[in-house]
């Protein structure tokens, strides 16, 4: 007699709602705090609560893009912190107690009197925010895959299509709602709602804590991670291992150098902000000539360079492992399981490296793309004016029909062709046709043309049947691709490609700077600046995952 199915294996684990919810309302808070920081930044300083900073727009660009660069840095804490120490449901929990205190003092910002302590409580209260929610980002969607059973791995592509839905459903009304309140009261109840909102959200996700697996941290588990494994394979090797040595250096040790060069470029300069703030670890105004500004940037650049040209040798000689003959090496310290994590982390890696020019391009719908909004004519729909700020909203609404179509009827009937590398590398394409766009937009309203907001859904389809194809997917293959042991630290590296992402735009945004109005981030010449960079990076991405050796063999077939 044959036993009947298990059909608890074809449903979801009844804990997913709590985590869903909890993402949708945090999500609400954080794309709340969004949807009107450019506005906060550029709006004329007249004193008091109704009034912003009155910066420029190339000020703006770089406060929001260093802000979002530092949400997404936050996640290799978060998930360092998660997996060896506190665990995922612990991290989650107690980090978002930090976020909440962000939210408070950014709520502080906006009911002060002067432009200078506007903007130092606005620093105080990102820089939280970005610690509480880049600190819980790669546990929330690494936790919820620890919920599924082995058996039941064939629902993540729908859960975490789920998943990414709930994201954008909050988004979608914090765009609606939070501008109309801005506009109906002032900036600081604009930014207090947010935070009751992620209260209410921390508060979803305890309620979920019965039922949660929890799953035990690598330091209960003595799992190693990757620098120790590397080392003792370092250190046992008979002969100097040049290759491994590249390999990191194209993994880690590059990328990491890029970064901390755009990041100090970030703070260098005599800008707006750089004046606000009087940055205590500063250098002398003498290092803040031009030259040397310019030369972090190109110094930053040289760096990316040299990154994707290793990155491109290892992919199209199929070496993108790190050899068996030098991780063996470890073995007399480390088990196989540890030794086969480690191995899986460069090819993963090596994909990942392709993405944060995608995000550069992405983001900019919350900085760049709003300003440009905000030279556009609004509209009326059904008693509420829909403006630059509310346009925001198109993105995630967009997203919420996308996702079910494209996960639940588009891509089981492409097979093959509907493989996550293949996806990513059709959203890249059309990632750059959408800055074409921006950039047409853009040339009738620097000509005099009185152009209506609407123009601009044109562009946010485009951007977001990309975004869907990339960043969903994404997610699902970040997860299914990396060892057990892993899977935070590899979610992290995910999130990390948008840090790259966000510095680029400071790096392009301060490199390319005419000096002539602050408002170069603005303009149709920048625009297709990204679209060229986004589409030259399409091309490279679709030949080097060509190479790519999958370890999760239903992916490779679309599964």
């Amino acid at each position: 007699m044959s036993a009947e199915p298990n059909t608890t294996d074809n449903r979801w684990p009844k804990q997913i709602k709590y985590i869903i919810g909890n993402e949708a309302v945090e999500r609400f808070s954080y794309y709340g705090i969004r949807s009107i920081l450019a506005g906060y930044i550029t709006a004329k300083a007249i004193g008091g609560i109704k009034g912003g900073l009155g910066y420029e727009k190339d000020s703006a660009t770089e406060i929001i893009h260093m802000f979002t660069s530092a949400n997404y840095l936050m996640p290799l804490l978060g998930a360092w912190f998660a997996d060896k120490i506190a665990g995922r449901y612990n991290t989650i929990f107690y980090v978002s107690m930090i976020y909440c205190l962000g939210n408070i003092v950014l709520a502080a910002s906006g009911f002060a009197e002067s432009v200078n302590m506007k903007m130092a409580l606005l620093c105080a209260g990102l820089g939280l925010i970005a610690f509480g929610s880049g600190g819980i980002k790669p546990c929330v969607s690494a936790f919820m895959g620890d919920q599924f059973k082995p058996e039941q791995s064939h629902l993540l592509q729908k859960a975490y299509g789920a998943f990414y839905w709930s994201i954008n459903f909050g988004s979608f009304f914090a765009f609606l709602v939070i501008p109309w309140i801005k506009n109906k009261w002032n900036f600081g109840i604009a930014f207090g709602v947010p935070g009751i909102l992620m209260a209410i959200a921390t508060l979803i996700f305890w309620l979920g804590s019965k039922y949660y697996v929890r799953k035990p941290t690598n330091r209960e588990t003595k799992h190693a991670g990757f620098f120790s494994v590397f080392g003792a394979a370092w250190r046992n090797s008979p002969t100097t291992p040049w290759v491994p040595l590249l390999n990191l250096m194209a993994t880690i040790g590059l990328p990491v150098a890029a970064m901390v060069l755009m990041t100090w470029l970030g703070f260098s300069g005599k800008g707006e902000w750089h004046q606000s703030i009087h940055l205590p670890f500063t250098a002398p105004d003498a290092l803040y000539e031009l030259t040397f500004v310019r030369a972090l940037g190109w110094a930053a650049l040289v760096c990316a360079v040299l990154w994707y040209v290793l990155v491109l040798a290892f992919s199209f000689t199929g070496r993108t492992e790190l050899p068996d003959s030098f991780l063996n090496c470890a073995a007399k310290t480390h088990s196989e399981r540890d030794i086969a994590s480690a191995k899986s982390l460069s090819p993963i890696l090596f994909i990942f490296s392709f993405i944060p020019v995608f995000w550069a391009l992405f983001d900019q719908t919350n900085s760049t793309w709003v300003m440009q909004g905000n030279q556009m004519m609004p509209f009326n729909f059904f008693g509420l004016e829909i403006g630059a700020e509310e346009m925001q909203s198109a993105n995630p609404l967009i997203v919420m029909g996308l996702v079910p179509l494209m996960t639940l009827l588009l891509y089981p009937r492409l097979g093959r062709l509907a493989s996550p590398l293949r996806r990513m590398s059709y959203g890249m394409f059309i990632a750059a046709a959408s800055y074409v766009v921006v950039a047409g937009i853009q040339q009738r309203v620097d000509a005099g043309a009185h152009l209506s907001i609407l123009w601009q859904f044109v562009p946010y389809m485009v951007l977001t049947i990309a975004e869907v194809l990339v960043s969903t997917t994404g997610l699902e293959f970040a997860f299914r691709e990396a060892a057990p042991e892993m899977k935070s630290a590899i979610m992290s590296f995910w999130l990390l490609t948008v840090t790259m992402g966000d510095l680029l735009v400071v790096t392009v945004t301060k490199l390319f700077a005419s000096g002539t109005g602050g408002s170069d981030s603005v303009s149709a010449g920048r625009f297709m600046q990204y679209a060229g960079m986004m589409l030259l990076v399409a091309v490279l991405f679709s030949g080097a995952a060509a190479f790519y050796r999958y370890h999760d063999k239903s992916a490779a077939e679309g599964k």
